[in-house]
């Protein structure tokens, strides 16, 4: 009897002792690779992929964003500027200065195609003061003007209106008088579309 229980005890103590809660190891699957097939199955124990270096690419973009985001709001601005009153009525009135067509000649319009405004025009706080380049069949210059409000309701006052010419001569257009002082847009009033703004009512 003595001897059955001491082999017993024996036999037990050889067997293995497997715990419960250890979880039978399993290898990681790689990941796919470029070109694989579709991946109809996902596991946990699937092993991440590596993180690209070049992943940051897109941040190169950012000062090509900005320069696009920054030219494309100066144009609007500058398009505002172009396609405003003052503008127009300025145009229209180098058109018919007896001065202005003596240099510049006929057909005056912008010097190009696009024309760039430089300046400022704030008709709120009243205040303009703006130049652009012009041309005519003669000649091409630089048109100046600037213009102020006389206190919260009062009337654009023009301080100077000029023409400076490709030699750097400057030409005095108000000549004594503001052609700008009368300026009246009639809304009833037809609009010549074409090359060059609609001509306002100078006639005061």
């Amino acid at each position: 009897m003595l001897p059955r229980l001491l082999r017993s005890r024996v036999l037990f103590r050889a067997r293995p002792v497997i715990s419960r809660n250890v979880a039978p190891r399993r290898t990681l699957i790689a990941p796919p690779k470029p070109g694989d097939g579709p991946l109809m199955a996902r596991r946990a124990d699937r092993e991440l992929p590596d993180i690209p270096e070049n992943g940051m690419k897109w941040v190169r973009t950012i000062p090509i964003f900005l320069v696009i985001l920054i030219s494309s709001t100066l144009g609007i601005f500058n398009y505002q500027k172009s396609s405003s009153s003052v503008v127009s009525s300025t145009m229209y009135a180098l058109r018919t200065s007896p001065k202005a067509r003596e240099y510049l000649g006929e057909e005056i319009y912008f010097k190009s195609q696009m024309p760039w405004i430089w300046g400022e025009m704030n008709m709120l706080h009243g205040k303009i003061d703006i130049h652009f380049a012009v041309k005519g069949q003669a000649g091409s210059g630089t048109m100046r003007f600037k213009s102020h409000r006389l206190g919260r309701q009062g009337m654009f006052v023009t301080t100077e209106w000029s023409l400076e010419t490709e030699e750097g001569e400057k030409i005095d257009l108000l000549d004594g008088s503001d052609p700008f002082m009368g300026i009246e847009l009639d809304e009833d009033e037809p609009k010549k579309v074409g090359r060059g703004s609609y001509a306002p009512n100078l006639s005061g």
